[in-house]
């Protein structure tokens, strides 16, 4: 298993001038307790089962196992996930060492827009770029897990 960091923010400006690539992303969830999700990925031409741990208190490290598996497998597996399937396009935005991954979904998530940057530790320092918005770190709403049970649509100005 390995360690994932990282921090998520909402995007409040235009950073598709600076993507370096973008892909598609269809994701399901066989389990979203927060204990232990289980996820399938459908990622571009690749495909992917991955198992998440619960977070630490500040949100920002996590459990993770992943594997490759075949595009025709994670489709089938699809059919069997909790109700809610993540739609998004996902953009590679690269500022300084790092590479945020902006997430534009679509569906019922859509209006929300979420980048998140890897780190190597939890006090790593990153270069922040100018349409970086509000830190969401930790905030459950904006899991995918949660998306999936509380899509973006339903949200109401006081959640």
């Amino acid at each position: 298993m390995s360690l994932e960091i990282e921090r998520k923010f909402l995007v409040k400006g235009d950073f598709k001038k600076d993507a370096s690539s973008q892909e598609e992303i269809i994701q399901g969830y066989l389990s979203s307790v927060p204990e232990r999700s289980v996820r399938i990925r459908v990622k571009g031409k690749k495909a992917y089962l991955t198992i998440k741990g619960l977070s630490n208190e500040s949100g920002l490290s996590r459990y993770e196992w992943e594997k490759e598996i075949p595009v025709t497998e994670a489709k089938e597996l699809l059919q069997l996930c909790e109700p809610g399937i993540i739609d998004k396009v996902r953009y590679y935005v690269p500022a300084g060492n790092h590479t945020f991954e902006v997430d534009v979904f679509r569906g019922e998530n859509e209006g929300l827009i979420v980048s998140e940057v890897e780190l190597s530790d939890e006090g790593e320092l990153f270069e922040k770029p100018d349409w970086l918005g509000e830190e969401v770190t930790g905030d459950k709403r904006y899991y995918n897990a949660s998306l999936t049970k509380n899509p973006f649509i339903n949200w109401t100005r006081n959640d």
